[in-house]
């Protein structure tokens, strides 16, 4: 494998694990892993058995067709890529609304600098890199620099806990308790809407494609899971030390206290770290996965695809400031999104059957047999999602990465962005 090869496949598994590495993620595993202890280990786990079963499809179908999921599913059926290119694009707004506000938070952690100016401090680094010349090629080194940093951070927080690693291992495979919200939740965060596309459509663009490449492919969707695997299953680490320590969690901010309790003030700087790589690896990954979808529609949308990937920064970073949290409407399209995945997922499943899209290319049994468990099982999590939204309006923030920030005073921002939904 050449150097360059090399270095776009790292970049496209990093950019799909750090879009779902976001504010919202560090959250759930926080409160889920105060709620079921060990147990949670085993939730993990199914989540990325899940996350298998979808990435590798998407992947490989989305490569060896050398077509976008929206040209994809235009090819399938007339019209049907446009549908599904709104699905994301209004979705991966939404979502971004929250990683801007989490960016922010990062900031005023970190520096003491308010929300609102981090929140524009960090857009404004988003879109210098997507002012470069090889704006993939700067987009790919900022998301593996700050995914080693993530890591970095989570080990360190680690090794002062001193967590139970007996009983959470045995319990990853043979858990006491299990929590079906908390598996829809994780699911739905790690891979749902415009993340699962962002590591295959970067491929695409970076000249990866056709059957011969299946392996790189392969190999980047392998090295993505992993990455976000590891750092969820650190950070479920970290919070059972502190748990079974019997340190006290503050409610309202629950990440944070975990830093805090393993690092002291100190912990609170490196929280702010954490979760600003968090939020501005997800702003620059939803930015660049949305316009993904748009952008083969008209010669005029390719041409100039960088400044709408601006625009698209720029106008997530405006609603934050000027409309704080439209919960309803956030609610809304955070539900609505719950169905893009197996939507998606089924689309490309049928599409890959099809010789007229895909060419000669036989898609292996086992896949589609995995893909379609997983579009059924996604497709059941979203309807329990729907209902849970409607169940929990007020205590559903953090499950869409702080979608629900409100500009205003620190305690207010911190309270809407890390309740729990599943009291």
């Amino acid at each position: 494998m050449s150097n360059k090869t090399s270095k776009t496949l790292l970049g496209a598994a990093f950019l799909m694990s750090t879009s779902a590495v976001g504010p919202g993620f560090l959250t759930q595993t926080t409160v889920f892993t105060q709620q079921l202890t060990t147990s949670f280990g085993f939730v993990i786990l199914l989540s990325v058995i899940i996350d298998l079963c979808v990435q590798f499809n998407i992947w490989q179908i989305i490569t060896v067709s050398g077509k976008h999921a929206q040209d994809l599913a235009n090819a399938l059926f007339p019209g049907l890529g446009y549908l599904l290119a709104f699905l994301i694009v209004i979705g991966g707004l939404a979502f971004n609304i929250g990683n801007v506000a989490g960016a922010g938070l990062g900031i005023e952690a970190m520096t003491g600098i308010p929300v609102e100016i981090g929140a524009v401090a960090s857009a404004a680094i988003a879109v210098a890199i997507f002012s470069f010349k090889e704006a993939g090629k700067a987009m790919d080194s900022f998301a593996k620099i700050l995914g080693f940093i993530m890591i970095a951070l989570i080990l360190y927080i680690t090794f002062t806990t001193s967590p139970p690693l007996g009983a959470a291992l045995q319990q990853t495979f043979i858990p006491q308790e299990f929590n079906s919200i908390a598996a829809l939740t994780l699911v739905g965060g790690t891979v749902g809407g415009y993340i699962s596309f962002a590591g295959a459509h970067r491929l695409l663009d970076s000249g990866i494609k056709g059957e011969s490449d299946l392996g790189i492919v392969n190999r980047s969707a392998s090295t993505g899971i992993l990455v976000t695997a590891v750092i969820r299953y650190l950070l479920f680490l970290v919070t059972l030390g502190i748990v079974m320590a019997g340190a006290n969690i503050n409610p309202d901010n629950p990440t944070a206290s975990i830093f805090e309790n393993a690092a002291g003030t100190f912990g609170r700087q490196l929280f702010g770290l954490m979760i600003w790589s968090a939020a501005i690896t997800s702003v620059v990954g939803a930015a660049y996965t949305s316009v993904s979808f748009l952008r083969s529609f008209h010669p005029f949308l390719e041409k100039y695809r960088t400044y709408i990937t601006i625009a698209f920064i720029t106008v997530s970073t405006l609603i934050f400031l000027l409309v704080g949290r439209p919960v309803k409407v956030l609610v809304f399209v955070g539900t609505l999104n719950g169905f893009v995945l197996p939507i998606a997922l089924a689309i490309l499943l049928v599409a890959s059957r099809k010789s007229r899209i895909i060419g000669t290319y036989k898609h292996p049994l086992a896949l589609q047999i995995a893909g379609w468990a997983a579009v059924v099982i996604l497709a059941i999590m979203g309807a329990g999602l729907f209902l849970t939204q409607f169940q929990y309006v007020q205590a559903s923030t953090f499950l869409f990465h702080f979608s629900h920030f409100k500009s205003g005073n620190r305690s207010e921002i911190q309270r809407a962005g890390y309740q729990n939904q599943c009291k």
